[in-house]
């Protein structure tokens, strides 16, 4: 695990960093607290902070309180940051200020290194913990990819960042087919494995900044966040041969599975919301089911052709 710590004594953050690497932690170190503030507003920010109390720029307690206002907006993962204070003060009253400024601990100066790895592993054990919370309410249970209300609101979130940032947004939805004969066929339990085999696939075929979620029984719905409609139709057809590239094992013997892929961009400049943009995928992949299945169909946003 990453820890970001962050102190302007030389000695101090040395010792600091020296105990930790030892533990085989990965050490982040910042010398005041607008670094240590910076460094927490990244998207692959640590997820655990020692903070001293007294720095330059920012005291320890005021990045904690810029943390904890800004939770939403930091690590749109919905990661939470486990703080630590580090402090030579002792004072009740100085103690609950560090607490309610959004410390989650705090360890007094010169640390003892017995305290400080309890108390990082309490807070290793909180954030655990919250990331198992968190994939409960966000992922699939079958699959551990997004479930519905999780990719409709990245696909929300896309939106507003590309008519922030001026980019395209690819939607496209799949439908496996003849997913129920499987079912019927094989067995539910096959059927899973099938859709596991389809998701993993799916995975491997798109990029890292890339989102696939579970729409519907069989139907996945993927964001490409910068695809404008010749990426999107060659995205969703780089999928579309991942599955169809080699048969999937079914009770040890390969089966030939297919997908229908129905897909849409929304351009920058235009208005245009996340069911709009759905509906028109939806009614692409119609016509990639109407015209045989095992197909790409691609329709470009109609108001955003009439603008152009």
């Amino acid at each position: 695990m990453r820890i970001l710590i962050a102190d302007d004594s030389i000695v101090s953050r040395h010792l600091l960093d020296a105990t930790l690497r030892k533990w085989g932690y990965e050490v982040v170190a910042a010398s005041d607290g607008v670094e240590a503030w910076n460094i927490l507003q990244a998207e692959d920010a640590p997820n655990l902070a020692i903070l001293d109390w007294v720095m330059p720029g920012m005291t320890g307690p005021e990045v904690c309180r810029h943390v904890r206002e800004h939770s939403k907006d930091l690590k749109e993962k919905d990661t939470y940051t486990y703080l630590l204070l580090l402090t030579s003060k002792s004072l009740k009253e100085d103690l609950i200020e560090g607490m309610e400024a959004g410390a989650d601990d705090y360890v007094t100066k010169p640390f003892d290194q017995h305290e400080l790895k309890v108390r990082l592993r309490a807070g290793i054990r909180i954030i655990d913990l919250q990331r198992q919370l968190r994939d409960q309410a966000t992922k699939d249970f079958l699959l551990h990819i997004w479930n519905r209300s999780s990719i409709l609101d990245i696909l929300q979130r896309e939106l507003i960042r590309g008519s922030r940032e001026n980019r395209w947004v690819g939607v496209v939805l799949a439908d496996l087919d003849h997913f129920k004969s499987i079912n019927d066929t094989y067995g539910h339990f096959a059927g899973d494995e099938v859709l596991r085999e389809f998701s993993r696939r799916m995975q491997n075929s798109i990029r890292p900044y890339d989102a696939i979620g579970r729409y519907g029984g069989e139907e996945f719905l993927i964001v490409l966040p910068g695809s404008d409609e010749s990426g999107t139709a060659n995205q969703a057809e780089r999928m579309r041969k991942a599955l169809d590239a080699e048969p999937i094992l079914i009770n040890q013997q390969g089966r030939a599975v297919t997908c229908s892929f129905g897909a849409t961009s929304w351009r920058p400049g235009t208005d245009k919301n996340s069911e709009s943009l759905i509906r028109i995928a939806d009614d692409a992949l119609y016509a990639a089911k109407h015209q045989g299945r095992n197909r790409v169909v691609y329709y470009p946003d109609p108001v955003a052709k009439v603008n152009s």
